[in-house]
This record gives C-alpha cells, sequence and structure tokens, in this order.
C-alpha cells in the first residue's frame, strides 16, 4: 500500500505542475484538461482588456475539456500535452497553447448550424475543437506528412465532421465557400483575398498576421451584409509563416 500511496502523490504532483505521468489513466488526462480550463479562464480575464471576452462560449468550454489534446502531439511530448503553451509537431511546425485555440475558437463566435474554414491544420487539434461546436469542418495543411497524420488521428476519434485536404491553405476551399467562420493557425504578412472571399456575409475570421521578425498581431475580421470587412486587432502574437506552393 505504501508503494500505491507514494506513486498516487507523485501522480498528483506531475499533474498540478502540468506534467503527465508516463501510465497516466483516462482519469488522470481529464483532471489535466479540468486544470488547463483554469489557466485558460485565468487568462481570458487577463486579457479581457484587448479581446473584450471575459469568458469563453460554453460550447468552447465544453469543447476544450472534452478534446484529448494528448492525442494530437508526439508520443514524446505526450507528458506536457496539458501545459499551456505550444510544442513541436515536427516539420518545424507547432501544436498552438489552448488558450490560443480557445480564444480563436471563440473569437469566430461558432454556432451548431456553422460550417467553418482552418487554414493550417497542423495536429489537428483545433480542427477537432471546431468540430466540437459546429456542423462542419474543412481544413486545408500544406504540409502532407502533417495532414495525413492529422487525418488520421481525427478519424480514430471519431470526428466525422471534419474533411482534411493536403494544399495551399492561401487559396481557401471554394468549392465548399461560404464560411461562417474561418480560422487561419498559420501568419501572412497581409489577409489573403481569396479568405475574404469566401467568408459569408456576416462570417467572422480570425487570423494572425504579420512579419515574421516582428511578431503579429491576432485580428478579427467581420463581414458585413454589404461585403464591407471590419477588421479589429486582439493580441500580439507569434505563429508559424503561412508557407505557400511554390508557382
Amino acid at each position: 500500500m505504501r508503494g500505491r500511496r507514494e506513486w498516487i502523490l507523485r501522480s498528483g504532483a506531475l499533474l498540478a505542475a502540468g506534467l503527465l505521468p508516463a501510465c497516466a489513466t483516462a482519469q488522470d488526462h481529464a483532471q489535466a484538461r479540468r486544470r488547463l480550463l483554469r489557466e485558460i479562464e485565468s487568462d481570458m480575464h487577463r486579457t479581457e482588456p484587448h479581446t473584450g471576452r471575459a469568458r469563453l462560449a460554453p460550447c468552447v468550454v465544453a469543447a476544450m475539456g472534452r478534446v484529448e489534446r494528448h492525442r494530437f502531439v508526439p508520443s514524446e511530448y505526450a507528458a506536457y500535452a496539458y501545459e499551456n503553451r505550444p510544442l513541436p509537431i515536427g516539420h518545424g511546425q507547432t501544436i498552438s497553447q489552448p488558450f490560443i485555440v480557445a480564444l480563436m475558437t471563440d473569437l469566430i463566435d461558432p454556432q451548431p448550424d456553422h460550417v467553418v474554414l482552418e487554414v493550417g491544420t497542423g495536429s489537428g487539434y483545433q480542427a477537432a475543437v471546431l468540430a466540437e461546436c459546429v456542423r462542419k469542418v474543412y481544413t486545408i495543411e500544406i504540409v502532407a506528412p502533417l495532414g495525413e497524420r492529422a487525418r488520421a488521428t481525427l478519424a480514430a476519434l471519431g470526428y466525422r465532421n471534419v474533411e482534411v485536404r493536403i494544399g495551399d491553405g492561401y487559396l481557401g476551399w471554394p468549392e465548399a465557400a461560404p464560411f461562417d467562420g474561418i480560422v487561419v493557425t498559420a501568419a501572412p504578412e497581409h489577409v489573403p483575398q481569396p479568405l475574404l472571399d469566401q467568408l459569408k456575409p456576416g462570417g467572422r475570421m480570425v487570423i494572425p498576421v504579420g512579419p515574421q521578425d516582428a511578431g503579429q498581431d491576432l485580428l478579427l475580421i467581420t463581414k458585413e451584409a454589404d461585403g464591407r470587412t471590419i477588421t479589429r486587432r486582439k493580441l500580439p502574437v507569434r505563429f508559424v509563416p503561412l508557407t505557400r506552393k511554390p508557382r
């Protein structure tokens, strides 16, 4: 019993520190997600003067509590899956900080009947969070091995409302447009016109924009009924660049 008690105490200490024990259980993972949610909610209050959001919408809270982030990171980083920070996923790319995933999801005001485009599938984690909140997610990844791995992970976890394409996200997904929301998880220097064109009137796009050497601004772009757009800066951020296929 003494050895068992010591393991439980050690496991609890690891979870409190944001780390998962090597033989973590489903209960450990659930506890880690609850702790992570508390951190995200604290960040929401701290950044409210910039974002205008004091708390997450209930559907986003539920999604962040359900989606198993440890299933979307390489095995060598699984112990760190519920730390509130980005992690490497290979090919020079990262899985975004959970707070940023939650905030970007919240900013597009997702609704159960919405159809959403994601540019930059990466690990598939952001797509999974979106899929918990909306009817359909179309997601594009330019790095083929990442896109294929994300597709397999999403399918294995039962996300039937996500469609993954390998391709140039700058061009969007014209045949599935218009979209109620667009989430871009890599940073161009300027907002791509094709994405603006594919945003539905009344729709919202959240996108990091700016040069790589100076960081970016997270922008919320809303399209009016007459096609005009309103852009609001939310937070300074740093994302990997939005890359394109050579012409």
